[in-house]
């Protein structure tokens, strides 16, 4: 079977086209949301549970993403409840799910529970063993981490205070250095609440660009012009889900659904699997503030969702799902 991802199929090939400029025609864009999954349709506790989300209105048909939807399929986009619990009692946690997803290897059966949030060194030695990143930039297809973290950040990790979660560690083992300030300024990558504009409220950075939720998302899609599989990780959603911030989430949400519109406005949507998925639940009950047990987000978009869609049911689907998709 011939790859339709580059002009020409070596591995070598691939990576020859990347440096002269060649497009790459095929890519898949996952759009990570810490803490979501398929809850009840009930507003007073699940943010997903309403109605103020017209690009998710749009390609669901004017379906919620909820239990209740079980596995749904419209013209536009395949609604798939993932299973995050992967055989192992208790609730999902992030360290061993995000490894699960970037690996395809089923941590948390691997160690005997779900651990999180960050990884220990088992859960970094699955992921030196598996990572996606390294594995797609092995096989020919360049892998992009396109979150940006402060100055502060970067301090932390070296002073030991503190670790790199699952997503970061993974790109690292594939070899990308993890961008910078200077990488946000330049338009090479994005802050995790989409429109970078944490960086001047919050951290008092007062040359950070700063975007509209829709415009974001159409810079993600210029960033993602040299790569065949780009990552971008929110984790706001679990955040607001510990805190049973109801409200927050919804704006939140509301901010991700232009995103996701900007992105979906400029995107080849004939050549690009794009993946909105999560780790475990949390957000989606507000009522307690702790990690849930129900199925996970996943909503398949663009080029091959019907495809990947018959091809995910857990977590561990994730990364063989996206190669077949690339190899194709």
């Amino acid at each position: 079977m011939t790859r339709t991802l580059w002009p020409i199929s070596s591995a070598g090939d691939r990576r020859a086209c990347v440096e002269q400029g060649l497009p790459v025609r095929k890519r898949v864009i996952f759009l990570f949301l810490d803490g979501v999954g398929l809850g009840a349709d009930d507003p007073a506790v699940n943010p997903l549970a309403t109605d103020d989300y017209p690009t998710l209105s749009v390609l669901l048909q004017g379906n919620r993403a909820v239990a209740a939807a079980g596995r749904l399929s419209t013209p536009d986009a395949e609604l798939v409840p993932t299973d995050a619990r992967l055989g192992v009692p208790g609730r999902p946690q992030s360290a061993t799910g995000q490894a699960a997803i970037l690996t395809g290897i089923n941590a948390p059966q691997r160690l005997g529970e779900h651990y999180g949030p960050r990884p220990d060194a088992r859960v970094r030695a699955i992921l030196d063993e598996g990572s996606l990143f390294r594995r797609l930039n092995d096989m020919g297809w360049p892998s992009y981490f396109v979150n940006a973290y402060p100055q502060r950040y970067f301090d932390a990790i070296g002073s030991g205070k503190r670790l790199l979660s699952a997503v970061p560690y993974a790109a690292t083992v594939g070899g990308q250095p993890l961008a910078t300030y200077a990488d946000l300024q330049a338009g090479r990558a994005l802050a995790a609440d989409f429109t970078n504009a944490g960086w001047r409220d919050e951290l008092g950075y007062a040359g950070a660009p700063v975007y509209t939720a829709p415009a974001a998302g159409r810079q993600l899609w210029s960033i993602a012009q040299d790569y065949a599989f780009v990552f971008f990780e929110h984790w706001l959603t679990d955040v607001q889900g510990h805190a049973r911030d109801l409200a927050g989430a919804i704006a939140n949400f509301q901010r991700f659904d232009g995103f996701l519109g900007g992105l979906l406005g400029a995107a080849d949507l004939a050549n690009t699997l794009i993946i909105i998925g999560s780790d475990h639940g949390n957000v989606e009950d507000c009522g307690h503030g702790k990690h849930t047990e129900n199925p996970a987000l996943t909503i398949l978009l663009g080029a091959g969702r019907r495809r990947a869609a018959a091809q995910i049911g857990a977590l561990t689907d994730f990364a063989p799902a996206m190669v077949d998709f690339l190899a194709s």
